[in-house]
């Protein structure tokens, strides 16, 4: 069974970065300095972390901005993409958004390309130009 919830200790906070740092660090080759940044600490961030039969799986992490509600740093593991894992988190995090900045301007990302089928079940829409964030292909996405 999948499920995915908001980080509500360290010991959860641990197993979502330990994944970003599989994920993003080691497997992708993003430095360190810029995968963990000042976000990561705010009280206003909001972390989440995805089990498949309780095992640590997936992470995710959202934000307010001067745009609106920014979602970041999805990542799954190896072993569990796939198997519908980035569908449950973008859920869990979507209807927490929904229940905390219920008035955001906008709901937006930055996808790397192969992600994009992901979120464009989830109902988001590519707006501009691909740009790169360290050395990774992307686009801007927007739900609605």
């Amino acid at each position: 069974m999948t499920t995915a919830s908001k980080v509500s200790d360290l010991r959860d906070l641990d197993a979502a970065f330990t994944i970003r740092e599989k994920v993003f660090v080691q497997g992708q080759g993003v430095p360190a300095d810029d995968e963990y940044d000042q976000h990561d600490r705010q009280a206003t961030t909001r972390h989440y972390l995805a089990r498949v039969d309780g095992q640590p799986a997936g992470a995710a992490r959202w934000r307010l901005t001067d745009n609106g509600v920014k979602l970041e740093r999805f990542a799954v593991l190896d072993e569990f993409r796939n198997q519908g894992v980035g569908q449950v988190l973008v859920q869990a995090v979507l209807a927490d958004v929904r229940a905390e900045a219920p008035d955001a301007a906008q709901v937006y990302l930055h996808a790397q390309l192969r992600a994009i089928p992901l979120y464009e079940r989830t109902g988001f829409h590519k707006v501009g130009d691909m740009f790169e964030e360290c050395d990774i292909q992307h686009y801007k996405m927007v739900l609605g």
